[in-house]
């Protein structure tokens, strides 16, 4: 790699490190340096930035008259805006399906004690995600049917702090859901 940035008396700064000095050698796309402390240290061109001069940076700033300076200073000039997005987080609902035939690809063999095992583990998954990741809101999708469902679920969420849980919307969900409003202190 041939280098056509450095020169030999340049000042430079290494990147990833609070090293400064001034190019002795250049070799390739290898650069030594004479450190400021009277080290000399080799490393790729990569890891350098050339440091500038304040006499380099008068000459940019000298280029201009002062009348330019000051008619650039008093034209208008067009801001540009920046729309920031709310968080869609507090926009998000996980909404959780506890039908069986969503869990698991076939129930063949599973009594229903199984069956209502493996629906807890997932309400607890999902509710150990939702805390973790600080979601606001939780739907859980349990369907109507006898009702045992529905009241391990309440059980459960009974046991959990900084929650509240209350029938999902009738007419989004019908009455087989549940949602849970997070509690979460911001300062966690």
């Amino acid at each position: 790699m041939k280098n056509n940035f450095f020169e030999i008396g340049d000042r430079v700064a290494v990147l990833d490190d609070v090293i400064e000095g001034v190019v002795k050698q250049i070799k390739n796309d290898q650069i030594t340096i004479e450190t400021n402390d009277n080290f000399t240290m080799t490393f790729f061109v990569n890891e350098l930035v050339k440091i500038n001069k304040m006499n380099d940076l008068g000459d940019i700033f000298s280029s201009k008259s002062l009348t330019e300076v000051l008619s650039d200073k008093n034209s208008p000039k067009k801001h540009k805006t920046v729309k920031i997005k709310p968080s869609k987080k507090e926009d998000f609902v996980l909404e959780v399906d506890l039908h069986i035939e969503k869990l698991v690809p076939s129930t063949r063999g599973m009594s229903n004690h199984d069956i209502l095992n493996i629906q807890m583990e997932e309400v607890k998954r999902k509710m150990d995600f939702c805390i973790k990741n600080r979601l606001p809101r939780l739907v859980l999708i349990h369907g109507v049917g006898e009702g045992v469902l529905k009241s391990e679920i309440e059980f459960l969420l009974g046991r959990y702090d900084n929650i509240v849980f209350q029938d999902a919307s009738y007419r989004k969900y019908g009455l087989g859901a549940t949602e849970v409003y997070f509690k979460q202190n911001a300062n966690r």
